[in-house]
């Protein structure tokens, strides 16, 4: 009676096993080549995680299997396991463990593999529109996880900063804009994140232009590329004609405070000097010249003056 029993529950098994075949041979294309990429070998098992279940010569042992809120597995014949922990490769032995004990196979050889991790998480925060915390079901790349964040603000630096959570002294720097080729170093469309991962977007820096010129205000600097102090200038419209160049003063921000250095932009002007490049946060003052303001006044008065002088001898008094 025992014996009839096994037989009958093995051929059911058996046959499940070529019914799932027959419908996993007729599903989509699509679906077909969902991506099966190779967890993080670190990686740990945890609640809704889809393990695939490899057990050599057994198909019908084998599965892709949803690890349950108890952290468990269930296998098709032989019961649950505890997976909740263990890492893909730990998980394998344990498993062959439970099928020897189950007296269902004498040494049986499985592998296993993580293909959906949604426990696991990546963090983005930053110049992004929407920062949060997001699943990482599968592979995913830097330029992945920032495009679910909502994509790049308008303030947006040119690198990305990633901390991994396997290396937390580690940071790397990666580079957001994809058409410069920089083969030495990862770029955001090809490096894949781990979970765990935190991404920070960097903001672009600013400038500040302030005093005598045509626009004072604070400039964003695209990217994180360097500005010097002509352009910075440029972009503020200029100089006015009232402006003490040689009396202009960078101040920096230091360590100790505000550190304010002299430049003489009437040299920088004429080619006598070096332009330097500014740094984000610094502050370019350009001062008004107080003679050169009473001058033009007076140069306004004589042809205001002059002015009325020739209306008054053209009426004929």
């Amino acid at each position: 009676m025992y014996a009839r029993f096994m037989c009958t529950l093995i051929m059911l098994v058996l046959a499940a096993g070529a019914t799932a075949q027959a419908v996993s041979s007729q599903a989509s294309p699509g679906s077909a080549a969902m991506s099966r990429a190779q967890a993080p070998a670190w990686l740990p098992i945890s609640y809704g995680d889809l393990i695939d279940v490899s057990v050599f010569g057994s198909p019908e042992l084998s599965g892709e299997l949803r690890v349950n809120r108890d952290g468990d597995v269930v296998l098709p014949i032989g019961g649950a396991v505890k997976v909740n922990g263990l890492t893909a490769a730990e998980a394998g032995p344990a498993i062959a463990e439970r099928l020897k004990e189950a007296q269902i196979l004498l040494a049986p050889q499985v592998t296993v593999m993580i293909i959906e991790y949604p426990a696991q998480t990546v963090t983005v925060t930053g110049e992004v529109h929407s920062p949060g915390v997001y699943p990482l079901l599968t592979s995913r790349t830097v330029m992945d996880m920032i495009a679910l964040a909502g994509g790049l603000t308008e303030n947006a630096g040119k690198v990305a900063s990633v901390f991994h959570r396997g290396d937390p002294s580690q940071v790397i720097q990666v580079p957001l804009d994809v058409s410069v080729q920089t083969p030495a170093s990862a770029t955001a469309e090809s490096m894949e994140v781990e979970p765990g991962d935190t991404i920070s977007v960097d903001r672009s820096g600013v400038i500040y232009v302030i005093g005598d010129v045509g626009r004072p205000g604070g400039y964003l600097v695209e990217h994180n590329d360097r500005l010097s102090i002509l352009q910075a200038l440029s972009l503020a419209g200029g100089a006015n004609q009232t402006a003490l160049l040689k009396k202009s003063e960078l101040i920096r921000k230091a360590h100790e405070g505000r550190v304010i250095y002299d430049l003489d932009l009437h040299k920088i002007l004429s080619g006598g000097a070096s332009d330097p490049l500014l740094a984000d946060g610094d502050i370019l003052y350009v001062p008004v010249s107080n003679k050169k303001v009473y001058t033009l006044r007076a140069i306004e008065a004589m042809f205001g003056i002059g002015t009325q002088i020739t209306i008054y001898k053209g009426a004929g008094y």
